[in-house]
């Protein structure tokens, strides 16, 4: 049995420790968490995904742990990929 990502997320925002380590480096997390995310939701492997984007599953799991940032042509795949939807957002301070 497996516990949904959101679930797992809600509980790591709970901890004040994750949210102050997740703040400072809250845009590559963001990502990270939105590639694992729609992975998830489009019931993909790391290497499934990997295979479908033209890339590999190291990059990917690089990726998903906010190591590497992926360019916009690659979260474009991504998102073709999972059936989501790209959205780039900047917020006011």
């Amino acid at each position: 049995m497996s516990i949904p990502f959101t679930t797992l997320k809600e509980r790591w925002n709970a901890d004040p420790a994750f949210r102050k380590a997740y703040d400072k480096i809250s845009p590559e997390m963001e990502i990270a968490f939105a590639i694992a995310e729609a992975r998830h939701r489009a019931k993909l492997t790391q290497a499934q995904l990997a295979y479908k984007i033209g890339s590999s599953q190291a990059m990917v799991a690089r990726w998903e742990r906010g190591t590497t940032m992926p360019s916009t042509k690659s979260l474009t795949k991504v998102a073709q990929a999972t059936g989501s939807r790209l959205r780039v957002q900047l917020d006011a301070g």
